[in-house]
This record gives C-alpha cells, structure tokens and sequence, in this order.
C-alpha cells in the first residue's frame, strides 16, 4: 500500500518508465519504445520520478526493536480501548486511512488528529470485543499490523502502521473484503456489523 501511494506521487509517464526501469529492469532502449520517448528524455523522467519517490519516503527509518516496542504499546492500548495509551503513541497529525471499498461498514474515509484517532480507535475494539473479535499481531505489508477476526476466526479488517520519530503517524484499515481473501476465510462484515450494533443496545 505505501508503494503504491509512492508511486501515486508520479505522472502517468514518470511512473511506466519507473516501473519499467526499476521494477522489470527493461534497459533505457526498451523503455523509450514502449513509451514513445527518446533515450535521453527517459532518463531524466526517471530521474525525476526517483526524487518525488524518495521526497514522500520516511527521513529515516525506525530501528526493529524500537519499532516492536512502539507496535506493542499501540496493540495493547488498542487492544484495552486505552485513549491515553493510545495518545501517547500517536503523532499529533496521525492519520487513519480506511479502505472498505464501499464492500464493507468499515471505516471508508481519513480521519486527522490524535483526539480525534485516539478515541476513534479505542471505540473500534471496544465493539468488536463484545461480540467475541480476536487481535492477531503480525506484519501487514512489511509493516507492524494485525488482523482483526471475529469469533469464528474469519478475517474482518486488517491494521497497518507508519512510524516515525518514535511515534505512529499513519493508521490503515483495510476492510474491503477483495484485498482480504489472500489472508484466508473473510467475515460477513455487514454481519459483524449488525451484531455489533445489537450489541451495543444490550
């Protein structure tokens, strides 16, 4: 996801002879043949395409165990519904990104802001405990994450996390059940989603 939102950054020009050059390593005569420029003219696209990739890539990366230790402390505080915890490792700007595709109740829109994030967040899991969801820790596109599963097991969203400077600054949720099915057996979220309901009226 991140890759791509990298390569967002680009032209549609800049961004075929990035992904020609540097993705299938086709040599620069090749590259100007399938888009119709000369040699020299997609060589400095590259160029160019390179500098806006690395201008929207992190100033430096986290060290694995700081980063661990971070990732634990998000979990468990989202995992407990702890705004406070939450707050203290949330950057002031964090965002959550949500991708449900308009295929699932889940969070389709960016929220900004530690308050706002913060309490969102301890909401979220707050709900899905009551109806008996599971936390799983693991990686999600190389990055700290987990997968949120309800009771059966069945996958219903995953979590993704940006960090830097010591804190969390990007949040994503993916929910749409077509970017889910590689994970294993997805959950009814419009299921999941009335039984939180019921049970919030309980």
């Amino acid at each position: 996801m991140a890759a791509l939102l990298l390569l967002e950054r680009l032209s549609p020009l800049e961004r075929a002879v990035f992904v020609l050059r540097e993705v299938f390593a086709y040599d620069f005569a090749d590259v100007a043949a399938a888009v119709g420029r000369s040699e020299a003219a997609c060589r400095q696209l590259l160029v160019r395409a390179r500098s806006h990739i690395d201008s929207g890539r992190p100033r430096f990366e986290v060290d694995r165990q700081a980063r661990d230790v971070l990732a634990a402390r998000f979990f468990d505080a989202f995992r407990d519904g702890d705004v406070e915890g939450l707050r203290d490792v949330l950057a002031a700007d964090v965002q959550l990104v949500g991708d449900a595709g308009g295929k699932a109740p889940a969070l389709s829109r960016i929220v900004v802001g530690v308050d706002k994030v913060a309490r969102l967040l301890a909401a979220i899991f707050a709900d899905l405990a009551r109806v008996g969801a599971t936390l799983e820790r693991c990686e999600v596109n190389g990055q700290p994450g987990a997968i949120l599963r309800d009771r059966e097991g069945r996958v219903a969203s995953t979590l993704a996390l940006d960090l830097l400077g010591g804190q969390v600054q990007t949040v994503r949720s993916v929910g749409n059940p077509d970017k889910l099915r590689h994970l294993g057996p997805v959950a009814d979220a419009w299921a999941l989603h009335r039984e939180v309901k019921q049970a919030r009226g309980r």
